[in-house]
């Protein structure tokens, strides 16, 4: 079999790259309007956790698709989450210059302080990596989806820390040797990510899965 072929290993991982590039053009289009942000990142987990299941058809049809049928919860969940964002980004930022004008015993306090910032901030992030994926394949409410999300991310470390370095790791690329990696960004992450993922969304969704669906189970879509 040529290297070239359809069914082979090269031609199959081309393609998910090239789905990978093309969907996230998608997501950059449909984020513009900051608001949509939620929303368009739960269609691109549809399709890149479909891809991974290959049950993947007509990506652009399963992309928006996932975008009209998410819409309203996605946002709900981004505008908060987006609204804790830039509270916890504006306290550490101002906790910083506190604890760098301060000296003695103000200083320890500010430090104790900007301590208990970043922990909130990890436990965002944990939370901001698993929601839209779960938005994307479970059904369930929306503060099911955000604690679900934090113990889900929780349980699965190993997970939650490679997810992250997928995402660190492209940040550094895109920032610092090759900008125009920006054409794969978030479509190629969220294509890396959903390979991690997809285990562990399929084993924390099955009804005798225990804490992760504590408060409503979910069904998965």
């Amino acid at each position: 079999m040529s290297i070239f072929s359809y069914d082979s290993k090269f031609s199959q991982v081309f393609l998910k790259i090239a789905y990978g590039c093309f969907l996230n053009v998608l997501w950059i289009a449909c984020s513009v309007p900051i608001i949509t942000l939620g929303a368009s990142t739960t269609a691109l987990y549809a399709v890149t956790l479909k891809i991974v299941d290959n049950e993947e058809g007509n990506v652009t049809k399963q992309f928006f698709q996932a975008f009209r049928e998410n819409f309203k919860q996605a946002t709900a969940i981004w505008l908060v989450l987006l609204a804790v964002g830039i509270f916890l980004g504006a306290d550490a930022f101002i906790l910083v210059r506190l604890r760098d004008s301060s000296a003695g015993a103000p200083s320890v306090m500010w430090t104790i302080i900007l301590a208990m910032v970043i922990a909130s901030l990890i436990i965002y992030a944990i939370v901001l990596m698993y929601v839209f994926p779960l938005v994307a394949r479970v059904e369930n409410t929306s503060p099911n989806m955000v604690k679900n999300a934090l113990l889900i991310g929780i349980r699965y470390l190993f997970c939650t820390i490679l997810v992250f370095a997928i995402h660190f790791a492209m940040f550094v690329v895109i920032v610092r040797f090759f900008t125009p990696l920006v054409l794969f960004g978030e479509g190629l992450c969220a294509l890396l990510s959903s390979y991690l993922l997809a285990p562990v969304i399929k084993a924390c969704s099955e009804p005798a899965s225990p804490h992760p669906q504590e408060g409503g189970e979910g069904g998965v879509r």
